[in-house]
């Protein structure tokens, strides 16, 4: 049994003596830097002339959008947005075309409708207030004209306006309008 744990021993030595001594640099590319050697990498070629075209990067070539707009009753509003997935998903959303629909008042603070597809949802206890744009359920965009307290994701606000204001605009207590939710 001494001579079996022995020889167990002494090959697991011999492994880690063989891993050790091995040239781990075998296994990386060249990168023309080993030895002054440098005809293995070709050098990065500068634009021809006229050429205007930049050289690829990992970072997208895309202008973060920070505003979206909702038009009401022929009026359009611009909405400062939020940043978090629920917005992304919605900006994203967007890109392939304006969404519409159906809003109507709910308790005396705001005008709720259903998107008829779903966001992912980041809520948080928030207080509503006056201009304040929520994703309620991942799938309704809620516009107050009130206030409220609740678990909501923050999607943005409608800023420049007073209470009294949005609620012309919205047509707060007027019933059903109809919501127009774009990137221009």
């Amino acid at each position: 049994m001494k001579k079996l744990f022995a020889i167990i021993f002494i090959v697991m030595i011999a492994c880690f003596a063989f891993v050790g001594c091995t040239d781990s640099s075998a296994q990386l590319p060249p990168t023309g830097s080993e030895n002054g050697d440098s005809a293995d990498v070709m050098p990065e070629q500068p634009p021809e002339s006229g050429d205007t075209t930049p050289p690829e990067t990992d970072i997208p070539d895309q202008e973060q959008i920070t505003e979206m707009y909702i038009t009401v009753n022929g009026n359009k509003l611009g909405i400062t947005l939020a940043e978090n997935p629920s917005v992304a998903a919605l900006v994203e959303r967007l890109k392939q075309g304006d969404v519409i629909y159906t809003a109507n008042d709910y308790g005396g603070f705001e005008k709720v409708g259903s998107l008829g597809f779903s966001l992912p949802t980041n809520n948080t206890e928030i207080t509503a207030q006056a201009g304040d744009v929520i994703l309620y359920s991942g799938n309704q965009i809620v516009l107050f004209y009130g206030s409220n307290s609740w678990s909501y994701t923050r999607l943005g606000k409608i800023n420049g306006y007073s209470v009294s204001e949005l609620k012309s605009l919205l047509g707060a207590g007027n019933g059903s309008v109809q919501v127009t939710i774009s990137l221009s």
